[in-house]
């Protein structure tokens, strides 16, 4: 199946990994699956890459994580520009920082830059907008960050009294690897277009073909509201600048909910493209044999 034809995947990252025991060790990946591929690296699971397979290094960790890919496609050449920043045409030239390391007498070829976190962290300022977002609040503390950047704090737990740590899943342990977080949300949309209550355009007011097209709805609970791609958009750019395309969230005109169109873009392309992922995800648990005889006594009690 081409990349193109495939839904938005629920999570694809890229990492920068650091030697426990080499910090000047650095690594630079990417996965759908940050928890597993950590696991890789460190050899309690099959698989890794020769690079972060010796004893010496290990154990690796997670220093940075860049997340928010429509697909692996983007995220693999999100993860080349980081590797190469002294060859990626996403740096310009006058913003360039890094550069090949000087030949040695007799080679051929200029060497490869070697990285360290600070010049990682300092390049990867050049390819993602918040670092300048963030400059320029600090420039104007009166304004607040442009929508959309958003500071959280995630720590590790702190170890309890018997010098257990909490169960709480933290970090990239806690990150959402699969569509669950949003099952109501493809759920209700699977049944409105099943029972082909699309209805009409909640912009344009047009009749909406049923099952064809491309039709957005609103995520939030109790509304249906429908429309074309395109009038969602229009709705969604207007008052931004004539440079944007891609609109950052929006309002629906039906319930007034505010809508992330990252979200609505992902239950979009999974409904379109990922009918099997879909029924993966709608597919009822069948009940064990405990859960059976549990729900019966409960129902005598009563």
């Amino acid at each position: 199946m081409s990349q193109l034809s495939r839904p938005i995947p629920a999570l694809y990252a890229v990492y920068v990994l650091r030697s426990t025991k080499r910090h000047a060790s650095i690594y630079i990946g990417s996965t759908p699956h940050p928890p597993r591929r950590l696991n890789q690296h460190n050899g309690i699971a099959r698989g890794g890459a020769v690079r972060t397979a010796k004893d010496t290094l290990r154990p690796w960790e997670v220093m940075i994580l860049v997340t928010g890919f429509p697909s692996s496609i983007a995220a693999l050449k999100f993860e080349w520009a980081l590797t190469n920043p002294h060859l990626t045409t996403h740096i310009s030239t006058e913003e360039r920082i890094t550069t090949r390391a000087p030949r040695k007498k007799g080679q051929r070829k200029s060497r490869k830059p070697i990285h360290s976190l600070r010049s990682v962290v300092s390049n990867l300022h050049l390819l993602v907008e918040p670092k300048k977002a963030w400059d320029n609040w600090l420039k104007n503390k009166e304004t607040t960050p442009r929508e959309g950047i958003k500071i959280t704090e995630d720590y590790a737990p702190d170890e309890g009294s018997n010098g257990t740590k909490s169960v709480e899943p933290w970090g990239i342990h806690a990150l959402p690897l699969d569509y669950a977080p949003i099952k109501p949300y493809v759920e209700k949309a699977h049944n409105v277009v099943k029972f082909e209550r699309e209805g009409n355009c909640v912009h344009c007011h047009e009749a909406l073909e049923s099952g064809k097209g491309l039709q957005p709805m609103c995520p939030h609970d109790g509304c249906e509201a429908m429309g074309h791609l395109d009038c969602w958009s229009k709705h969604a750019l207007k008052g931004e600048p004539k440079e944007t395309l891609l609109p950052l969230s929006c309002t629906c005109p039906s319930c007034g909910g505010k809508i992330n169109w990252s979200d609505m873009m992902k239950e979009l392309t999974l409904r379109v493209r990922g009918p099997k992922e879909v029924t993966k995800l709608l597919k009822k648990k069948r009940r064990t044999k405990k859960e059976i005889a549990a729900e019966a006594e409960a129902e005598e009690d009563i």
